[in-house]
């Protein structure tokens, strides 16, 4: 079971390690590591491109996550394969096992830590929040809805990303608590939220600084 759990951590990692926000900014002639905040997130990459690749870099981060985190169903410790209705189940609230989930949170785990550090980036990276998302509506559904619905609140009446991102993490291990989930999913949220939280720290000094930066819509242009 170890070397499945290690097997399936390096494809999360190597999953995570894909810079899409670097290629979809290369790809406007944009080296995202030198512009706005220099970060490779899809905040970043929506706030120099504009929504339409922030968006695209922002489900590719996400479905990068889920992969990561979904990939090896039915996985044993004697071998990987690839059980379709393991997902269906999950969503209509059956637990499928301890196998399944710490191979489902070893992914997910690599993906997160591939985002953040990527080997194709020279170790830079994003701070995980799409790639988490993303396995995480996977691993514990409702967790992540709730999170997504905070993020939402939090960002239409703040503007601020960082923000809306912390509060989300926050919310999954609440979420995942409250809904009685297995002690694994409980742990591994908790620590998710924790890396999100930390990724943030410079974030939530500007906060505290008032010096954060907000997303503020453009007036339209005048005809």
């Amino acid at each position: 079971m170890l070397t499945a759990l290690i097997f399936t951590a390096l494809v999360g990692y190597l999953l995570g390690a894909l810079p899409f926000g670097y290629l979809v900014a290369r790809a406007k002639g944009v080296n995202i590591f030198e512009v706005g905040s220099k970060n490779p997130g899809a905040t970043n990459v929506r706030r120099v491109l504009g929504p339409g690749p922030g968006n695209l870099v922002f489900a590719l981060d996400a479905a990068k996550g889920a992969l990561a985190a979904s990939w090896s169903f039915g996985a044993s410790s004697s071998k990987l394969t690839i059980d379709l209705s393991a997902p269906v189940s999950l969503l209509n609230g059956t637990y499928l096992g301890a196998d399944w989930v710490n191979m489902g949170m070893a992914g997910l785990v690599g993906a997160m830590l591939g985002h953040s550090f990527s080997c194709f980036t020279g170790f830079r990276g994003g701070k995980g929040v799409a790639t988490a998302a993303g396995g995480c509506l996977v691993l514990m559904p409702l967790g992540a809805l709730v999170a997504a619905a905070v993020w939402v609140a939090t960002f239409y009446a703040s503007r601020y990303v960082s923000l809306a991102s912390i509060l989300s993490a926050v919310a999954l291990p609440i979420t995942v608590f409250f809904q009685g989930q297995p002690k694994p999913l409980l742990v591994f949220s908790s620590l998710a939220s924790l890396f999100v939280i930390v990724r943030h720290r410079a974030n939530i000094t500007r906060l505290v600084n008032g010096t954060e930066n907000r997303f503020v819509k453009k007036p339209a242009a005048t005809p």
